[in-house]
């Protein structure tokens, strides 16, 4: 194990599973992922190998067929994945979400008949807030679900946007409007409405449509779409958790260990950066000399692991702040800010560090300089996360009298 991103007190059982991952990361993800994303495709037999090792059930309890493994033990995991392939990291990412949900919010019916399908990868999930005019106002989604008179019956209307897995999935928790007339808050009138669908594009059940991948810069590999609601029926069976109106506060649960998760992947696409430009800096020579041993160079690698362990620690403690039951969202904000600007910054240098040959397909770096953007992006922006922060300061700090 490297030096950097080392982490205290953890496990036999731990230690055993993150070398079991690393193990798959080097041998069945590295030396594919440039290839496979440079086709667009997607890594089908990595995510079987995936679901054989049982990573798509590490979080969901041993009594509906997961390992029950900690919030930690699942970012860690993430990290590793994603310095192979930050699109496989988001593959599982977006499934542990509605996993998560279903584990805090879901009635225990709900919760028995997905999540012993979800540890297995059978059923893989993705989640949806987003639609094409809303960026991160979340108050003002447009999508609804009307109900049908007094009876259990519900018809859901509108457009989504930015589904990680979209395609892939057979299961979209949705957060859509449900005006009762019940608060003034339009917090309060939000509800998340679990759709079953086929996995697939065009019509994937009955009023819900998948027309087709989003063409990205970077994050390829993984499939990013829209979902069209027409007129989709469904029931309150569906609702997460049974009850209408909870729907903002479920999905902004899912979200906030979402952040950590996000945060291990820039963690992760942080240390490949790094493990690439401290190689390429002692192979190349300039000047009679390999480039390592000229101070600028010197001055980047230290930087960027600086950067790289920093990262990593934050991530780490808000991990294990979720995982003792406290509140995280300040320490969640925090890791995923820092680790998400650090990655960019790290993956820059390195790449300034390949000259002109990070400008090529054929090298690795060329990749992570058109994946690393995202990470501003996913799970709320650097401005989101610097309002989560600092309200949250505020709070903590708010002067008496």
């Amino acid at each position: 194990m490297s030096r950097l991103q080392t982490t205290e007190n953890l496990t036999e059982e731990q230690q055993e599973l993150l070398n079991l991952v690393r193990q798959f990361v080097d041998e069945q993800i590295i030396p594919v992922a440039t290839d496979l994303e440079h086709k667009d495709e997607y890594p089908t037999e990595i995510v079987e190998g995936m679901k054989e090792m049982g990573i798509f059930g590490l979080m969901i309890p041993e009594e509906y067929g997961g390992l029950g493994e900690s919030l930690l033990t699942y970012a860690l995991t993430v990290e590793e994945i994603a310095r192979g392939w930050m699109s496989v990291s988001g593959i599982i990412n977006t499934h542990f979400i509605v996993a998560y949900m279903l584990i805090q919010h879901g009635t225990e019916e709900q919760k028995q008949h997905y999540l012993p399908k979800m540890a297995t990868g059978e059923i893989r999930g993705a989640f949806s807030m987003s639609e094409p005019g809303l960026g991160s106002d979340v108050a003002a989604i447009k999508s609804k679900a009307v109900r049908q008179g007094d009876t259990d019956d519900w018809v859901i209307d509108g457009q989504k946007m930015w589904l990680t897995n979209g395609g892939s999935s057979n299961l979209v928790a949705v957060l859509v409007r449900t005006d009762l007339g019940e608060s003034s808050s339009p917090y309060k009138n939000m509800t998340t409405f679990l759709i079953d669908k086929t996995a697939g594009f065009g019509e994937t059940a009955q009023g819900v449509t998948v027309p087709g991948k989003i063409d990205k810069m970077g994050y390829k590999g993984v499939d990013t779409t829209e979902l069209v609601l027409t007129g989709h029926r469904t029931t309150s069976a569906q609702i997460l958790g049974g009850e209408p109106g909870k729907g903002f506060y479920q999905m902004m649960d899912g979200v906030e260990v979402g952040r950590v998760n996000v945060a291990a992947r820039a963690c992760g696409v942080s240390m490949r950066a790094f493990e690439l430009g401290i190689a390429y800096s002692q192979q190349r020579e300039t000047f009679g000399k390999k480039i390592a041993e000229h101070q600028g160079i010197l001055f980047r690698l230290a930087d960027m692991a600086t950067k790289v362990e920093a990262s990593h620690q934050m991530m780490v403690k808000a991990a294990r702040l979720k995982d003792s039951g406290a509140r995280n969202d300040l320490e969640a904000g925090m890791a995923k800010y820092l680790a998400a600007e650090n990655c960019a910054d790290v993956v820059e240098q390195s790449f300034r560090i390949h000259g002109g040959y990070g400008y090529s397909k054929e090298y690795e770096i060329e990749r992570l300089y058109r994946e690393a953007p995202m990470l501003l992006i996913g799970e709320g922006t650097a401005e989101i996360q610097k309002m989560i922060i600092g309200r949250r300061l505020l709070e903590d700090y708010k002067l008496k009298g």
